[in-house]
């Protein structure tokens, strides 16, 4: 059963950094959009991808790393504690972004483009740092 948990857990890491590396790209591109049809298009897509994909592959995400961390006995180890934190930032990360969404979806966005273009680079900062742990388990 754990190979198919660990499986599961890989796929839904998958879909949630796809979403987190996706959703501030639309918000570029949102950003320089003038109000009407466009900004519009781009709130239904801004909303299903935080709400039908993104969100449950963290939840799924979480649910099944923490089994295998509790399985598994990672809370023994440094490495674990320091992939732990850097996954709390990402689960911020993804909080941040959908306050964005919400004020998009308001048309009450104060940023511009080039501040999506800039965070757009934390969630991978993020992924490098995990897999590294995950991987190299440096400590």
């Amino acid at each position: 059963m754990y190979i198919w948990i660990k499986a599961l857990h890989v796929i839904a890491i998958i879909a949630w950094m796809a979403g987190l590396l996706y959703l501030p790209r639309l918000f570029v591109y949102h950003a320089d959009a003038a109000p009407g049809r466009q900004s519009e298009t781009f709130k239904v897509m801004e909303r299903k991808l935080y709400r039908v994909i993104m969100t449950p592959a963290m939840i799924i995400a979480w649910l099944t790393g923490l089994f295998m961390a509790v399985d598994g006995g990672a809370f023994q180890h440094p490495w674990f504690h320091v992939k732990a934190t850097l996954v709390v930032l990402l689960t911020a990360t993804h909080i941040h972004d959908g306050f964005l969404l919400s004020r998009f979806a308001r048309d009450a966005n104060a940023h511009p483009s080039r501040y999506f273009r800039m965070i757009n680079e934390l969630p991978t900062l993020l992924m490098i740092g995990i897999v590294v742990m995950v991987i190299v388990k440096p400590f």
